[in-house]
């Protein structure tokens, strides 16, 4: 089973922007799409993001609509997301994860097979 291995994240004040990277073990995915979840403190682990595994059409949840971006460089097996215009109400641990499918109704990923480890993101007012 593919591994994937998060970093970036970490502590902006609110306007500020982050880059999360996940990196995979090997391009032997068991399905065809790789999103971005994220849980906050108390809630339940929501979807962000996804997109097709070497395709181009994203689909986001509408709070982050605009303001992060996904991409991906297949050459380097990586999954990358862009935060921009943070919020206080973005703060989470970020986890990606490889999926069987993507849509665009949350969680966007569909039954996720593999996760990143969590990264975390903290925006101050």
């Amino acid at each position: 089973q593919v591994q994937l291995v998060e970093s970036g994240g970490g502590s902006v004040q609110a306007g500020g922007s982050l880059r999360l990277s996940c990196v995979a073990s090997s391009n032997d995915y068991s399905g065809y799409c790789w999103g971005w979840f994220r849980q906050a403190a108390g809630k339940e682990r929501e979807g962000v993001t996804s997109q097709v595994i070497g395709g181009s059409v994203p689909y986001y949840a509408d709070d982050v609509k605009g303001r992060f971006t996904i991409s991906q460089d297949n050459a380097k097996n990586t999954l990358y997301l862009d935060l921009y215009a943070l919020k206080p109400e973005d703060t989470a641990m970020y986890y990606c994860a490889t999926c069987l499918y993507c849509s665009n109704h949350a969680p966007f990923c569909h039954q996720p097979s593999a996760w990143g480890q969590g990264a975390q993101v903290t925006v101050s007012s």
